[in-house]
């Protein structure tokens, strides 16, 4: 067994002591993980119909939200404002991109219009939640595909480059870094930022059997993390494109905007949170590497019940604005002077989160 990284990030630690947040460890413990754990040592493939988004219709939205369907072509999508968000029209010049997590299996707009509207709510701007195709219809390299569309479609509505966060949970966290990616390579600028939700940054599951967290993580077995890994493969190999795709912990990240991490001290991605940061602050991009102690997988979609979930939107909502408001700033290209990168010290507007 290894230990973790020695991180040149200098990661943020935040303490936990809710009730809920350890009731909902528990509770994904003895439920989730033993279903995945069962899923992944079936004979066969199992890609099972994504009633979690259908049922995730009921799951009620920061009040006074507002939402509208947006037609990307090959995926469905939503243009998402919380209560007083203003968009381009309405003198709001900033906009974020979000890719919701599911493994590239399952969930949805559904799922995670919820979180997506707190984050709307805290961060003070719109958001365009996308609906992207997932395994095993298309490979993950279609899913990045529409991700580039979406970043197309707020370009085309009169935001910039620079004025565009794009975020994501999990497997959004890997298109997140993945579209942003895409983007600077189209030539078409780059992205205000990255925010990284337990983010999955590396679908080779090599280094998570050997980190500490390998049976630590209350939502994923390795087992069922090394069952995706042999689908994605598989699913690439069907398509003709094995040994074309990149994972973002293996991309250039030398031209890359700054980003917020956020990882749960037990997951089982943290070896991806951990990569990832150490690369991008070795290439000189700022990376803000938050761990949260003893929170579960994508934590933050339980912010109606947990306090420390909605303390890490409060963050996420902190790093926006700061990127907005030019508080942090991504080195200037090659052969230019760099810019000097600040922390933000300025909390977000206080705002109550319903409950």
């Amino acid at each position: 067994m290894v230990k973790h990284l020695t991180l040149a990030a200098e990661p943020r630690y935040f303490k936990s002591s809710s009730v809920q947040s350890r009731l909902l460890g528990v509770g994904l413990r003895h439920t989730v993980r033993p279903l995945l754990g069962l899923w992944a040592r079936l004979p066969f493939d199992l890609y099972p119909p994504n009633v979690v988004d259908h049922a995730a219709r009921l799951l009620p939205v920061h009040e006074g939200t507002s939402w509208r369907t947006v037609d990307l072509g090959q995926c469905p999508s939503e243009w998402l404002m919380a209560k007083d968000v203003r968009d381009v029209h309405g003198g709001n010049p900033h906009a974020i991109l979000y890719f919701h997590g599911g493994a590239f299996l399952t969930c949805g707009l559904n799922t995670h219009r919820s979180l997506v509207s707190r984050i709307s709510y805290a961060a003070g701007q719109p958001v365009l939640n996308v609906g992207y195709r997932q395994m095993p219809a298309e490979p993950i390299t279609e899913s990045v595909a529409d991700g580039v569309v979406a970043f197309r479609w707020l370009l085309d509505q009169g935001y910039r480059p620079e004025h565009i966060t794009i975020a994501g949970d999990s497997a959004g966290g890997y298109l997140a870094f993945s579209v942003a990616r895409a983007v600077l390579d189209a030539g078409w600028g780059r992205p205000a930022g990255v925010v990284a939700i337990s983010p999955l940054l590396d679908v080779d599951s090599t280094r998570k059997r050997n980190h500490p967290n390998a049976d630590r993580c209350e939502t994923f077995p390795l087992n069922a993390l090394e069952r995706f890994t042999d689908l994605t493969l598989r699913n690439d190999d069907r398509r003709g494109i094995s040994g074309k795709r990149v994972c973002p912990v293996d991309m250039p990240l030398s031209d890359m905007p700054p980003s917020i991490i956020q990882i749960g001290s037990h997951e089982i991605l943290m070896p991806d949170a951990e990569l990832m940061a150490n690369r991008l602050v070795a290439a000189g991009i700022p990376c803000d590497l938050q761990i949260w102690e003893n929170q579960v997988h994508v934590f933050q979609a339980a912010a109606a019940w947990v306090p420390e979930a909605r303390h890490a939107i409060d963050e996420i909502a902190l790093f926006v604005q700061a990127l907005a408001d030019g508080s942090i700033e991504a080195p200037a290209s090659k052969g230019k002077a760099k810019k000097k990168v600040a922390r933000p010290r300025v909390r977000p507007q206080a705002r109550t989160v319903s409950r």
